[in-house]
């Protein structure tokens, strides 16, 4: 298939076009003249130069193509309060490119996140489903949910073949290493920093990620499905644990946190969907920072 896909240069998009060029699908991304490319030139059958938010750059990204994955972002004009410039970028332009694929009967794949939610309801018992309503807690969070919505209402008016996937915290080897979620934990427990981070969170592989995302292009699934990718959870003070192990050290950590989250993202129809089993777990993470700290070190010597 001729598969498009938008913020295809950033972290989780080019681990998605790496695993789509190895399962035989073409891509067309649209990358940002500015943006780097060398790190998916040899898996990239064609450049689209363009933003999400230039609607002429939407029509030449479509033309031809199979399919549509949606994962770009900018997190700037959201971060820096630009509300107005955020809305067209972010909402109205996602909206109308969904609107054209549509039209051209194109089944898409909208790269959503679990920041759709924010208030569980006590109804769900702790295990939160595709069922449960959105209630975001934040900008980024109630722009998803909006863009979701706009999905059902394509689905009712165009018919339009939809797949959404709600990634917790997704880690992985970032395209700039230090972006990578678990590097300034490295750094600080190098450092002998003491480490008193609260909170933690829920969290999944980009290569699950990437493979949940490419699904839909090759399987039979339904014609407008919602899919939460969240495959352990973790407290910071854990990363900063095995973090000390891996870098045979000892840092003050305060580890005061909840061990165990008050609710977990409902999973169960990702194998049997999608094909995709979350069951790396806290082994996964400890990978992940074996990994990164080799790359970092790599990164440093050089």
């Amino acid at each position: 298939m001729n598969i498009a896909i938008t913020g295809g240069s950033g972290f989780i998009g080019s681990v998605t076009i790496r695993l789509l060029a190895e399962q035989g699908h073409r891509v067309r991304a649209l990358v940002r003249p500015q943006s780097r490319r060398d790190h998916i030139a040899s898996t990239v059958d064609s450049f689209i130069d363009g933003s999400a938010e230039d609607r002429v750059s939407h029509g030449r990204l479509l033309e031809g193509a199979d399919g549509l994955i949606h994962n770009a972002v900018n997190w700037n004009l959201i971060q820096d309060g630009h509300m107005a410039e955020h809305l067209d970028t972010n909402l109205i332009a996602s909206i109308e490119l969904f609107d054209r694929a549509a039209k051209m009967e194109l089944p898409v794949v909208f790269v959503s996140s679990v920041a759709v939610h924010n208030s569980m309801l006590p109804a769900w018992n702790g295990r939160i489903d595709h069922a449960h309503p959105t209630r975001p807690g934040s900008y980024y969070g109630a722009c998803k949910a909006a863009i979701e919505a706009h999905l059902w209402a394509l689905a009712a008016s165009h018919n339009l073949r939809f797949t959404v996937i709600r990634p917790a915290a997704v880690y992985g080897i970032d395209p700039n290493l230090t972006r990578s979620i678990g590097a300034t934990i490295l750094e600080q427990v190098r450092r002998g920093s003491a480490f008193t981070r609260p909170g933690g969170g829920k969290f999944v592989h980009v290569d699950d990620v990437a493979a949940a995302i490419a699904a839909p292009f090759s399987r039979d699934v339904p014609t407008a499905s919602i899919y939460h990718l969240a495959d352990c959870y973790a407290r910071w003070s854990d990363w900063a644990a095995m973090a000390c192990e891996l870098l045979n050290t000892q840092v003050d950590i305060d580890s005061s946190s909840p061990s165990q989250p008050q609710n977990m993202f409902e999973t169960d129809s990702l194998a049997e969907d999608l094909g995709v089993t979350l069951d790396r777990g806290h082994e996964g993470i400890r990978s992940h920072l074996e990994d990164l700290a080799t790359r970092l070190q790599s990164q440093s010597a050089s």
